[in-house]
């Protein structure tokens, strides 16, 4: 079985983040300890699993998956990942549908090679400061939202990207209280040669990710967050992790486009069948 190691919103090797792909020949998924195993092997954010599915169908393809200790509802660079790898194979052509576990998720490559992914957009719940949170990240929060049931994360905002550049969170503080975790975020620094509207960083302990390098998911959040406050639906958002990489959003009332590149950077073999 070919497995392959894509970094995902990102435009060359070893920035974005990582994702394994496996894709499979079967009508199923194979047992979930299996793919619970193999993800905790690969021990990055997420391992992706797809499987083609019948044609005439609302979906082409079956998508779940796994960081390396739980099976996750929504994930974005391990879509786009799988997306680039069916494209970049041959195994899929023109516009591609995924049945998940949140919904039908779309995938749309472009002539200068880069994809855009159609993704539910994320409701916005205003609440109030939790007394655990300034303490666990470090910095006092200006703002905090909590977002979907197929996030699950509560929406931080800090008061400049100095402040979101400079967490150094208690993790083990994040994972009790928080569903999946923390999106901290805060509006670009004024410069307007850099090239993004606001930054953010992911910390996920609750899916036995302490931080994740760069998280599609979360920008289904971020979009409507900040295309409220600055008054625009085309946005371009910087994670700010120690890979960094870039995510442009396009908010469409229900649905939020996510577009990035993606770059293979291992081609292997996997040698324990399910």
């Amino acid at each position: 079985m070919r497995i392959r190691i894509v970094d995902a919103f990102a435009d060359r090797p070893f920035t974005g983040n990582p994702a394994g792909v496996l894709l499979l020949d079967s009508a199923g998924f194979p047992d979930d300890g299996w793919l619970q195993r193999v993800a905790a092997e690969v021990n990055l954010s997420e391992t992706a699993y797809a499987h083609p599915l019948p044609p005439g169908g609302d979906a082409d393809w079956a998508l779940r998956w796994f960081t390396p200790a739980t099976e996750v509802d929504l994930c974005g660079h391990a879509t786009l990942a799988t997306a680039h790898v069916l494209r970049s194979t041959g195994r899929a052509s023109g516009a591609l549908r995924f049945a998940t576990r949140a919904g039908i998720l779309g995938a749309l490559a472009h002539e200068d090679g880069s994809l855009t992914l159609d993704f539910p957009t994320s409701s916005l719940t205003p609440v109030p400061v939790p007394d655990w949170l300034a303490s666990a990240l470090g910095a006092e929060p200006v703002t905090v939202h909590d977002t979907s049931e197929h996030i699950g994360d509560l929406l931080v905002e800090l008061a400049d990207e100095p402040a979101v550049r400079a967490l150094t969170p208690d993790h083990a503080a994040l994972a009790g209280p928080s569903r999946r975790g923390i999106i901290a975020t805060a509006a670009a620094a004024e410069d307007p040669g850099q090239g993004y509207d606001f930054v953010s960083r992911g910390f996920f302990p609750g899916v036995g990710i302490d931080e994740d390098p760069v998280t599609g998911s979360a920008h289904t959040a971020l979009a409507p967050f900040w295309s409220a406050r600055l008054g625009r639906t085309e946005l371009t958002g910087l994670q700010g992790s120690a890979r960094t990489g870039l995510v442009h959003t396009s908010l469409r009332g229900e649905r939020t486009l996510l577009t990035g590149r993606a770059v293979t950077v291992i081609d292997g073999e996997l040698l324990s069948s399910p």
